[in-house]
């Protein structure tokens, strides 16, 4: 009992040290505030909570105006609010910081559930961080990573009789994780995956079959339970067509940059390789080790890292403990194949004894009061008066300065901006000022997408669209193509910093036509 509340594991010191990493030396009061769309949860989850109900129709842009959209993720919303209103966004950067720890307990945990060695877990802990670090934001993906963790750690927990309290666990994950974010499509797919896993087996090699069929069968009503409880959210089975019409969309998707490939040549991407590399290596010891279940999950979310970048942190935090848990077992028997010279095979049975040492006094431990300790210290430290000031969205990368101008302009201007300042301006004003885009992509869609992009860079065709459009005034990066052409068109500048430039479209531009049959609202 000492060591299970009084000294941390590994697990527990991997978190603490994660979490104030995250707060301290990587700055997450800041940093994790670098996407804008973190403006416009706070800003929805605030809606939520004052009118108690879920908004059905656009409240925050000029151009999808009273449109329907699907709050999908306002579970998440409303946490990031009721935070917001304790400890402004101080406090929701240390709610991610917390959530991003408990993904790395998490993590470690599901290295030990899958026989995983003690040593290659820390190894491949810097190429999980380094991974994940790509998306470390105070956005409700992060909440999808610690469903997901949990997900797969349950999988992995499967038996072959299945109980009235599995289906319970596994409901209540599933509809907790379709409130929150919209990966919870994964949690049904992974119990087919081991589903499938344990039915397949028996026909490629000689093993039980009644055992494995009984496996599968624990895993179909694990699917069951998990689909239903996906349909536990205010919109029901209209969010997973909603879902299912986004993902598929690759005319949308190729229009935003987190669904393309990653640049492995972009700097710091060796760590990120790495990562990639070893569960590749990993993905060919689950065959050898006849872990077929390791080999479909891991071949999933491989392909999904390389074509999709925000796959990649899945493939670290998912993919990784799969990966050791094979190479392990292929280690092990590795020191036991005679072919191997007696120096290779006794270092390798004293490199595997040892972490099994290691890893027998890393069980007797949990560390919980230090854990719930190092969460207080956190929080106190965010809410001190010095760091809860500096607290929110880098005045280097969005209109902070600006906006204060911006403030003293009617609430009934059409503001032209880039997608990345939307969310920002939805928080600043609260959802008053109409926006022209945000982040929300699944709602404007391709087209509006393809025209905004003709826009932003000056293509042939510019002044139609913005014609079209009808902004009275523009906020742009102070380097946006767009701005230099707004200028040359004669619009009349207002204020100007080193990172924003807000301009007054002249009066005799003015026209008849803003949004008329565009996008059908006026």
């Amino acid at each position: 009992m000492f060591r299970r509340w009084l000294v941390p594991d590994l697990a527990a010191v991997a978190a603490g040290i994660t979490l104030f990493y995250c707060l301290l030396a990587w700055d997450g009061t800041r940093r994790l505030f670098r996407d804008a769309d973190s403006g416009w949860h706070i800003t929805t989850g605030e809606l939520i909570v004052s009118s108690r109900s879920l908004p059905r129709t656009d409240p925050y842009s000029y151009t999808r105006r009273a449109q329907q959209w699907f709050a999908w993720e306002w579970g998440a919303e409303v946490a990031m609010a009721l935070v917001h209103r304790m400890s402004g966004l101080a406090g929701v950067a240390w709610l991610y910081a917390c959530a991003i720890a408990v993904g790395v307990w998490l993590w470690f945990r599901l290295h030990w559930v899958v026989q995983g060695n003690f040593w290659i877990a820390c190894l491949m802990a810097v190429p999980m961080l380094s991974t994940a670090n790509l998306h470390w934001l105070a956005r409700p993906h992060v909440l999808g990573w610690v469903l997901a963790l949990a997900a797969l750690w349950k999988a992995e927990k499967g038996g072959e009789k299945f109980r009235w309290q599995d289906g319970a666990v596994i409901f209540l994950i599933s509809a907790l994780w379709a409130n929150l974010h919209a990966s919870f499509f994964l949690a049904p797919l992974i119990a087919l995956i081991y589903a499938a896993a344990h039915w397949l087996s028996p026909l490629l090699w000689q093993q039980e079959a009644s055992r494995e069929r009984a496996r599968a069968r624990w895993f179909v009503w694990a699917c069951a339970a998990s689909a239903l409880g996906t349909l536990a959210n205010p919109y029901g089975w209209n969010l997973h067509r909603h879902i299912a019409g986004y993902l598929s969309n690759s005319e949308l998707l190729a229009r935003i940059g987190e669904f393309q490939s990653f640049n492995f040549h972009a700097p710091g991407a060796g760590q990120i390789l790495a990562g990639v590399f070893l569960a590749a290596l990993g993905l060919f010891a689950t065959l050898s080790e006849r872990r077929l279940a390791h080999f479909l999950l891991l071949s999933l979310l491989l392909v999904s890292a390389l074509r999709v970048a925000r796959g990649l942190p899945l493939l670290a935090l998912m993919g990784l403990p799969l990966a050791n848990g094979s190479i392990t077992a292929a280690l092990e028997k590795g020191a036991g194949n005679e072919t191997l010279t007696a120096g290779l095979r006794r270092r390798l049975v004293a490199f595997l004894e040892y972490s099994r040492r290691l890893r027998a006094i890393d069980a007797a431990c949990r560390g919980w009061v230090w854990a719930l300790l190092a969460a207080v210290l956190a929080l106190a430290w965010v809410c001190t008066p010095a760091v809860a000031a500096r607290a929110g969205f880098p005045p280097e990368e969005f209109p902070v300065a600006a906006s204060r101008y911006l403030e003293k302009l009617p609430r009934g201007i059409r503001l032209l901006h880039p997608d990345k300042y939307g969310g920002y301006l939805i928080y600043r004003f609260h959802g008053q000022r109409p926006v022209f885009f945000d982040g929300r992509s699944d709602f404007y869609g391709a087209d509006f997408l393809k025209q905004y992009g003709r826009l932003m860079r000056v293509q042939p065709g510019w002044r139609e669209q913005l014609e079209r459009f009808g902004a009275t005034h523009a906020l742009l990066p102070r380097d946006a193509p767009l701005a230099e052409a707004l200028a040359s068109a004669g619009w009349k500048r207002l204020y100007s910093d080193e990172v924003a430039v807000l301009f007054e479209r002249p009066p005799e531009a003015a026209s008849g036509k803003e949004l008329v049959g565009v996008f059908g609202v006026k």
